[in-house]
């Protein structure tokens, strides 16, 4: 028997690493390739160009190891199916789960590897990768800033319709946001024809120089009912310049301190930071409680009172107690309170959803690190049982299998994780739903491989249809009969 299992740990593991290199190196091209317009021609030395690719690697190993499980163990047991092997190991009396207890084994070191790699490796890639790219921005501005969408630098959020010159330092078409310093909304807004950008490598400023544009910038009343006008301020310039300070872009290369971005952190760090998001959500929403319900007049320890029998009572109008001008007095500063309430509810509503969200993504990423291992198990049980009940190995149905079962599970992944971090799911059910959904169909495969039952039994599907035809044909008969 050790024999046999040496076999099959041989056959698998020598499939298992060429489709993992080939899919590998399919997914790493197509993740880079958004990257490589950036890279090329801009005077970057090799060894930056391979600490690039190197840093974005790891981020293709949850994508591609699951679905080298899969493409592996469909080719392997389907090429022993296809060549009488199976029918050989059966007439000895091996079963199938006997042929996959070696494999297993396999499996589970597989899967504990997965999860100290997503675990370690990906969230210090994802930090490096990160900030790798920023730390050539001082050297090769450009790179920080990419065509066609909005990009982070420094204080400001920058888009540039084209890029041009030896070093893409020749912008056209550029729209600023400017961030705000309390709040997410954007404040100022920059529009130019043209700009340039310049650096030092003795500096960290990064200089942007624009040329014959405008700006917008709102304002904020200070009375509430004016806010409702949107006011702003509109300016148009030939020249302007905006210095953007690179510094902390920058020490990226010594500093190993662990970004706030939830890939970047490892999962005893996530339960950490999600305690402190968690703690911060219940106090914000107990202070904001308090603080509304003191404005409309709903405090704890109000005194109650009590109206005075022999007193008249007040009447059902209290309007009416006043003059017009107090009337009108009172009603403006009503609405005034009621739209500043209003507007202190909707803004605070807005960022404790955002707050809920971003708990959400931590959750999430701190369930993927766990799904990851799951998954290979998972596949694994869909694609040996597969391989042995369609009985045909090398790249042609197996292939197709694979990747119909794959976009499902991706699909289906990526689908919950979405609705979750929206707060439409619970961030586990969302992390785990494409295995709760695909689990079935494993443990399915299973059975029908193990008892020799066939992918699809065509008596379940054409005994009904024979029933109807049969009845059918009886009813037309009889009902000839009695014409």
């Amino acid at each position: 028997m050790k024999i046999l299992d040496k076999y099959l740990l041989k056959t698998f593991l020598l499939t298992f690493t060429t489709v993992f290199v080939i899919l590998f190196f399919i997914f790493i091209l197509q993740t880079v390739w958004l990257f490589i317009a950036e890279l090329a021609g801009k005077d970057l030395d090799l060894i930056l160009i391979v600490k690039f690719l190197l840093f974005s690697m790891p981020r293709i190993v949850p994508l591609v190891l699951p679905l080298s499980v899969l493409l592996a163990s469909i080719m392997t047991f389907g090429n022993l199916a296809e060549n009488y092997e199976f029918a050989a190991m059966k007439a000895s009396g091996i079963s199938l789960q006997r042929a996959m207890r070696g494999l297993i084994v396999f499996i589970c070191f597989l899967s504990i590897v997965a999860f100290f790699f997503a675990n370690n490796v990906i969230p210090y890639a994802e930090y490096k990768f990160i900030n790798f790219r920023k730390s050539i921005a001082q050297a090769k501005p450009a790179m920080a800033i990419a065509e066609g969408q909005f990009s982070d630098v420094g204080f400001y959020n920058i888009k540039v319709n084209k890029k041009s010159g030896a070093n893409g330092n020749n912008l056209t078409g550029v729209t600023i946001h400017e961030k705000a310093n309390n709040s997410g909304e954007n404040k100022t807004v920059i529009k130019s024809k043209t700009g340039e950008l310049i650096s030092n490598d003795k500096s960290s400023i990064l200089q942007l120089v624009l040329n014959d544009g405008y700006y917008y910038q709102d304002v904020t009343p200070k009375k509430y009912e004016d806010r409702s006008k949107m006011p702003f301020i509109k300016g148009a310039f030939k020249k302007q310049i905006i210095n953007i300070d690179l510094s902390e872009l920058n020490k990226v290369e010594d500093n190993q301190d662990v970004g706030n971005t939830n890939g970047m952190l490892n999962a005893s760090e996530l339960r950490y930071t999600l305690d402190s998001l968690t703690k911060n959500l219940d106090n914000e929403i107990i202070s904001f409680s308090e603080n509304i319900n003191q404005k409309v007049g709903i405090a704890k320890g109000l005194p109650i009172i009590k109206l005075d029998k022999n007193k008249k009572p007040l009447p059902n109008d209290l309007l009416s107690l006043y003059t017009n001008d107090k009337k009108v007095e009172i009603l403006k500063v009503a609405s005034s309170n009621l739209t500043s309430t209003m507007y202190s509810i909707d803004t605070t509503k807005n960022e404790l959803k955002e707050k809920q969200r971003n708990i959400n993504r931590h959750l999430t990423a701190l369930y993927e690190k766990f799904v990851i291992a799951f998954a290979c198990f998972l596949m694994f049980f869909i694609g040996a049982p597969l391989g042995a009940i369609i009985r045909k190995g090398g790249l042609g149905l197996p292939i197709v299998f694979a990747v119909l079962i794959f976009i499902t599970f991706h699909f289906i992944n990526t689908f919950g994780k979405r609705i979750s971090q929206e707060d439409g799911l619970s961030p586990f059910m969302g992390a785990w739903m494409s295995t709760f959904i695909l689990t079935p169909l494993a443990v399915l495969l299973t059975y029908r491989a193990t008892n020799d039952i066939g992918l699809i039994s065509m008596d379940a599907v054409l005994a009904p249809l024979n029933k109807l035809f049969k009845k059918f044909s009886e009813r037309f008969i009889s009902s000839q009969n009695k014409t």
